[in-house]
This record gives structure tokens, sequence and C-alpha cells, in this order.
């Protein structure tokens, strides 16, 4: 087998969206009120000399200007859980270790993407996109991948065999085990795991104990790892809290592209597409303002889906500062996307009919954009009618003879007779009801031009060819 561990180490403060700028001290601090810990700083609290596990006082005496966020838990496992659907996409088999590190088994896709070099560019270049801070290590057990991921080593072991001599140079602080037994062997002397595996073995589970031996012999293959399998959900569900009011739509444009690129990434994880999703503003008191915005096709294009979902969200009147904003899902139907040419080396420009109807309807409105609808009804000038995009279509009258898709708005005298009748006649006699008796022998005809027509003559008149003839459409 082959693991990959994705540690993600800035995960309390990405996954927040707070608005204190990038170059001020920032930290993130949890435990109890009084005796409030740092959990984790920004690069420019870093440089004051802020550390994880320090005391918020002491933080705060070194870097007076420290900005400070309790820490929330909840949007971690959300942002972890996101970035496990997003990893689905190259492997089946995917655990959450921890609240910040990711396992894969990609033994079994590394011919599917082209080897371990290949899938590891892309890997990182979908993290980079994703804006997350990541260490991404692979060995043949998931837990020593975790250890080269703690030592911020980017290696990629392949063999089982060359693992225990790769793993004697790192520290034990990497290695995973309880904070306790770490510091009693560092009062023992002992720093590199190198250190553990030379120790006699009894004596060494005298010491730490016997789950303790067993985490190290998972380390090194000797026992079979078992890791819960993480399952993409049947729903879609991502909330974004703000630590502030947000009065203007430009304001919520950068956290509503984060919430569709992490959507469609979603979706491209489990294959599928969307075709109504909900985005719902949160005020105060509990307040909602809900944006139903329904496809006319399954998409999944982040692109597509951030144009829609900005354009109906700008539709919207603000009636209160926005404090939450949350983007669901239920329905999550398949998608079979579009062929492209298998030589085509640039993006087209154009758009997809479905995309440009989206856009459309977006930009003008529903009731801006419509379709045709057949009617019950023989009488061609009666069969047809406009229909709202959405609006459930009529059952069509049977047609048993070619229709033209051009018809004249109203018939029209034919100047010259036909050069000959292809098919017909189609006799229609229908209207009494209405006023609008119509009794015609409907033909397809070829003009003298070579233009195929649909044309009638009245019921009744013999013989036809001396009839007058009436254009009713053409044909393409």
């Amino acid at each position: 087998m082959f693991w990959v561990c994705l540690h993600y180490p800035r995960l309390a403060l990405e996954a927040l969206h707070s608005d204190v700028p990038v170059d001020r001290p920032h930290a993130i601090v949890d435990g109890p009120q009084q005796r409030r810990h740092v959990v984790l700083a920004n690069a420019a609290a870093g440089k004051a000399g802020v550390r994880a596990q320090q005391p918020l006082a002491s933080a705060q005496l070194l870097c007076p200007r420290l900005a400070v966020t309790p820490r929330d838990e909840s949007a971690e496992r959300q942002a972890l859980a996101s970035l496990a659907d997003h990893a689905y996409r190259y492997s089946a088999d995917v655990s959450i270790a921890a609240s910040d590190t990711l396992f894969l088994e990609v033994g079994a896709s590394l011919k599917l993407f082209g080897g371990w070099p290949a899938l590891e560019r892309r890997m990182r270049a979908d993290i980079d996109r994703l804006g997350y801070a990541c260490t991404l290590a692979a060995a043949p057990t998931a837990t020593a991948a975790r250890v080269f991921a703690a030592c911020r080593s980017t290696i990629a072991l392949p063999a089982l065999a060359q693992l225990p001599l790769a793993l004697e140079a790192a520290p034990i602080v990497a290695s995973g085990l309880d904070s306790k037994i770490i510091t009693a062997l560092h009062g023992m002397g002992m720093r590199t795991l190198g250190d553990l595996f030379r120790l006699p073995r009894a004596e060494l589970a005298r010491r730490i104990g016997q789950p303790a031996i067993d985490h190290l012999d998972r380390m090194r293959g000797l026992v079979t790892e078992t890791l819960p399998r993480w399952q993409p959900p049947q729903r879609y569900a991502r909330r974004i809290e703000f630590g502030y009011g947000i009065e203007s739509h430009g304001a919520l444009a950068f956290p509503l592209q984060r919430l569709v690129r992490e959507f469609a990434q979603f979706l491209a994880a489990r294959d599928g597409g969307v075709q109504r999703f909900t985005l719902e503003l949160g005020h105060e008191r509990d307040a909602c303002t809900r944006i139903d915005i329904g496809l006319l096709a399954p998409q999944r294009d982040a692109a597509s889906l951030f144009d829609l979902a900005r354009a109906r969200l700008e539709r919207v009147e603000l009636v209160a500062s926005v404090h939450a904003l949350a983007l669901r899902a239920d329905d999550l139907p398949p998608l079979c996307p579009l062929h492209r040419d298998l030589f085509e080396s640039h993006r087209r420009e154009q758009l997809d009919w479905p995309a440009l109807v989206e856009r459309l309807r977006v930009r003008l409105g529903d009731a801006a954009l419509q379709g045709l609808a057949c009617v019950a009804d023989h009488r061609p000038d009666h069969a047809w009618r406009f229909v709202a995009l959405f609006a459930q279509r009529p059952p069509a009258a049977a047609a048993p003879m070619e229709r033209p898709f051009w018809l004249l708005r109203r018939p029209l005298p034919l100047r010259e007779r036909p050069a000959r009748v292809l098919a017909g006649p189609e006799r229609i006699e229908s209207g009494w009801w209405d006023d609008g008796d119509q009794r015609r022998d409907y033909y397809v005809i070829e003009t003298r031009a070579g233009q195929r027509a649909w044309a009638f003559v009245d019921t009744g008149v013999a013989p036809v060819r001396d009839a007058p003839w009436t254009l009713q459409g053409w044909f393409a």
C-alpha cells in the first residue's frame, strides 16, 4: 500500500474568514477564560515571539498589537470535511486522522494518474488553488507518512524495507505518541525514533505500555493498520460565519467564491452535478434570507456556478447586515460532461447552450426568456405557444406528417404552382368550437426554386392541381 498524509498545520487560522489584515499579528486562542493559550499564530505574530501553547497573557506582553480570535472547532471540522471531499477524487480510501490531517491510500490510483510524480504535482496544484497550507508525505504505512509530514518532510518512500531506516532520524515529538510518554522518553535521554527502536522490546513495553508499542509496530508495517473510511455525504451544506456584519454585495463576493469553489470540488469528487441549490444569508436574531437558484441542466463548473450565484445575489436587496453565508444542495443528480475534441488544446471561448441560457436568464430575469411548447391542437397556427423555461410542457398532438420548423405569421398565397408534391395530403378539419374552423389538405411540396415548403389547398376543391395553393411554412 502507498499512503499519503496531508497535514494542514494552519487549518485553525485558515478555516476562519477573519477581517484581520495579513500583516497584523494574529493568534487563535483556546482554553478557559482565565487560562487561555495560543493555538496558532500567523507569521507576523511569530516574528514578535508568539508561539503555540503560550499563555495568552505572555503573548500579549510580547506583542501588544496582537489580534485574538477564539478557536472555532466547528469551522475546522467543516473545512477538513470539505478537503476530504476534494481528496476523494484521488482515492476511494480516504480517512480523517485528526483535526488537521487526512490519509489517502493511492497505491491503486498511481497507474490512473500516470505515476507518483504526476499525481503529486496535481495534488499540490489543487491544494494551492484551495488556498490551504499543506505538508504532504507518502509512505507504505499511514502512521509513518504522518511522522514524515509532522517533520515537514516531503519524502515519498514506496518500499517497506526502507521504512525503518528512514524513520530512525525522525524526532520522538513527531511520532504521534502521547505527550506524557514523549516527556518521559525525553527524561531518559531519548530524542529520535532510532533510540527507541534499539531498545529491548520488553523493557520498552514496560516503560511506555503496550498501546505505544502497537503504535510503533503499525508505523514500521509490522502489524496491519485499520483506518475508518470517509464517505462523502449525499447532500452538501457549508456555512461561513463572519465576525462582523457585511452591508454590501461586493464584500460577499470573496466568501461566496470560496464556497462555490469548494462546492464544485465536492461535485467533481463524487462525479456529479447540481441542478438546484440555495444560498442562505444569516442575519442577527436567527433571521435568514433564502435565495433559491435553479438550473436548466446539471452543472459543476465553478466559474459558471459562481457567476450565476453572484448574479442572483446582486438582485436581492440586503435588508440587514449579513453575519453568515451558507450554501446548501439536497438534489445532486449525475452529470455527463460534454465531449471535447480529442486534440483540443485551447479552451473554447463560446459558451455551451445551457450555460448561455442560464447566464441570460439570471441577468435578465426568469420572465425575459421563454420556450416553445406544443399544444394538443391539429391546427398549425394553434399547435404551439410560448411558455416559461421551467413550465410543465403540455402533451403534444400526434403529427402524422413532417411539420416545418418555420411557420409564417399568416398563410400567404403561393405565386407559382409547385414543381412537384413530395408528401400528402394530410387533412385537417378542426376548430368549429371556437370560430376558427379550418378544413384544409396539407402537402409537402418542392417549389420551382428547389425549396421545400408546407402548403395547403382548401378541401372540396377538385382537381387539386388546378386549386390555388397557400403557403403555411418552410422547411430548413
